[in-house]
């Protein structure tokens, strides 16, 4: 009798099971083809993610190749175009680097403008942009208005800024270059004595103290 109860049970389950089947199957099958498509196109994503990497890191090689060879122009052009299709680190690179080249050419405008374009965008670390602005004032101070460059350093030469030191120094540079000796002799001096400088920039400092006079 028990073998009778268990076949009964069974039909029982099976028939369940289709109707269940019958009524959902299909979304079951639904389900697991979107699984399968949703798995294709994560590992496909992650491979061209891959292959874009690869690709930014062969044509900043080439470019490098380009500086190599004394092509400045077409190697500041090349990471013009880097910096527009990479991502990430390797685009802020060849943004300093075609920054440089510009510079180098003695495209100082262009270059200015771009180290600006870097110093503003939100996006990056303020490490890298507080780096730009420091090369954008350093251009500007050979070619532009030495006040409007000591305004543009100002926020730098806070001594908890990783830069505050060259800040300090191209600040004092402004000043002696606007005419404001006092004032550069006192910047120097704050450098002088700022023990978190590098001890080389310090030592500069004191020399430029020392030259100024009282």
């Amino acid at each position: 009798m028990s073998d009778i109860f268990r076949e009964i049970d069974e039909e029982l389950r099976r028939e369940n099971f289709a109707k269940l089947w019958q009524r959902y199957g299909k979304y079951v099958i639904a389900l697991a083809v979107l699984l399968v498509i949703g798995t294709a196109l994560v590992v496909g994503w992650r491979q061209y993610q891959v292959q874009l990497q690869q690709s930014a890191g062969v044509r900043y090689a080439a470019a490098l190749d380009l500086v190599a060879q004394g092509k400045d122009k077409a190697a500041a052009d090349a990471f013009a175009a880097l910096a527009n299709d990479a991502k990430g680190g390797r685009a802020v690179l060849a943004r300093f680097e075609e920054a440089a080249l510009r510079a180098k050419g003695e495209d100082t405008p262009a270059a200015i403008a771009l180290y600006n374009g870097i110093a503003q965008d939100g996006s990056l670390p303020s490490v890298y942009r507080d780096l730009a602005t420091l090369l954008a004032a350093r251009l500007a101070l050979d070619h532009g208005d030495p006040k409007a460059v000591i305004a543009q350093l100002q926020p730098l030469t806070d001594g908890a800024n990783a830069w505050h030191p060259t800040a300090l120094e191209l600040t004092a540079l402004a000043q002696l270059k606007s005419g404001d000796k006092a004032a550069a002799r006192a910047t120097y001096q704050k450098l002088a004595d700022d023990l978190n400088s590098p001890t080389g920039l310090r030592a500069r400092a004191a020399e430029m103290v020392a030259a100024l006079g009282s």
